[in-house]
């Protein structure tokens, strides 16, 4: 069921806009953690492993926290719901940038991740429900499209004010970023959004029994942890194998990022229609693009392309994943779109953690740097059975 008046237009609703730029300010938090590492251990006296809990911390409020918050605000007026979520984010930021100990900056990451986790989430499902039938996809790729733009330009920004001028100022910026979202939001979101359906709060959490609905999860997962097992040690990849230097490293991500923003806005207008199917051809190419990468890391010219690639189509599935699950909570469950979409974005993040810890467990059995990416080619296989078994169930062959 849709949650607002859909726009007869061909027009995109401006309030999509506002959705997307909160997204670039939710996604800068999530990763612009990583460049500040080394800032933060020093001035707490502390490791870097110790330090990297400020990333998993995170991690959990978006996985855990989302859902939950979701659940027990499902007969809140959405508007208002992800009016509070942002004002939540930007208390939650400025509590990052007056942290005087460890601790309470842990608090207030876990804090960030669960307004993540919801605004994220619940964004999606507002997002493909303002527009008509056939361009929901694009619909969420655009709001997702602020994550994409975080990771090439938020990122890197956040990170030189943390180091010029200390991490505090830079979740302080964050925090203001967050307020001008609230204003965006206010003034341009509908107020014609609606609830959606009255439903108990068991009866939402029976999208985690729901079999269709756990391989529609299922994509997601494996898809991110195929992307994230080889993304998370793509410079040491980059400098080890294939002989870049750390100037030409920072060239490549960014390239990497701009393939990124390509790929998820081109991966709405791939997954209008038929999100299911098209999502077993981009998760095939992500298995050539990895089983590749093992062969031909060493040399330059192919590495190139082949992490454009990678940050292409590893992102272009983000806009059919989304869709496809909330066509499922609407095929199963009424009344639990917004959970399931929410569930969608902690499978995203469960990807994230499986990938990474994976990668870096092989990486420590000695295996090398190069078996990553046939874990990764690995993980691609398993989404694509997954997405063929997801198409049986649902008869869509």
């Amino acid at each position: 069921m849709k949650h607002t008046l859909v726009t007869k237009k061909s027009r995109l609703p401006i309030a999509i806009w506002a959705l997307t730029v909160s997204v670039f300010a939710i996604g800068t938090t999530e990763v612009v953690m990583i460049g500040l590492l080394p800032t933060i251990a020093k001035e707490f006296l502390t490791s870097i492993s110790s330090v990297g809990w400020l990333v998993t911390s995170y991690a959990i409020g978006v996985a855990i926290g989302g859902p939950i918050v979701t659940a027990f605000t499902n007969k809140v007026n959405r508007k208002k719901l992800l009016l509070t979520i942002v004002l939540f984010f930007v208390l939650s930021n400025g509590l990052a940038s007056i942290s005087f100990n460890f601790t309470l900056l842990i608090i207030a990451r876990v804090l960030s991740g669960g307004a993540h986790g919801v605004f994220v989430g619940i964004g999606a499902n507002i997002a493909s429900s303002m527009v008509s039938e056939e361009k929901r996809a694009t619909a969420i790729s655009i709001m997702f499209t602020g994550l994409t733009v975080a990771m090439v330009t938020g990122v890197p920004l956040g990170t030189y004010i943390g180091q010029q001028f200390g991490w505090r100022y830079t979740f302080g910026g964050i925090a203001v970023v967050g307020f001008i979202c609230l204003l965006a939001n206010q003034l341009w979101l509908p107020n014609t959004i609606k609830k959606g359906e009255a439903i108990r709060l068991k009866d939402q959490f029976k999208v985690l029994t729901n079999k269709s609905m756990l391989l529609g999860f299922s994509l997601t997962t494996f898809s991110f942890a195929a992307l994230f097992d080889t993304f998370t040690y793509l410079s040491p990849l980059l400098e080890k194998i294939s002989g870049f230097t750390e100037n030409q490293i920072t060239l490549i991500l960014l390239l990497y990022g701009i393939a990124v923003a390509f790929g998820n806005l081109l991966g709405g207008k791939f997954s209008n229609k038929k999100p299911a199917k098209t999502l077993i051809i981009l998760f095939a190419i992500m298995f050539v693009t990895f089983g590749l990468m093992f062969a031909l890391l060493p040399y330059k010219i192919p590495t190139l392309i082949l992490i454009a690639i990678m940050g292409f189509i590893g992102f272009s599935t983000v806009p059919g994943m989304q869709l496809y699950v909330i066509q499922l909570s609407e095929k199963y469950l009424a009344g639990t779109g917004d959970v399931s979409s929410v569930l969608n974005i902690s499978a995203f993040n469960v990807g994230i953690a499986l990938g990474s810890s994976i990668g870096g467990m092989l990486i420590s059995k000695s295996l090398g740097l190069l078996s990553i990416t046939l874990m990764s080619a690995i993980f691609s296989v398993l989404a694509i059975i997954m997405a063929i078994n997801s198409i049986k169930r649902e008869k869509l062959f």
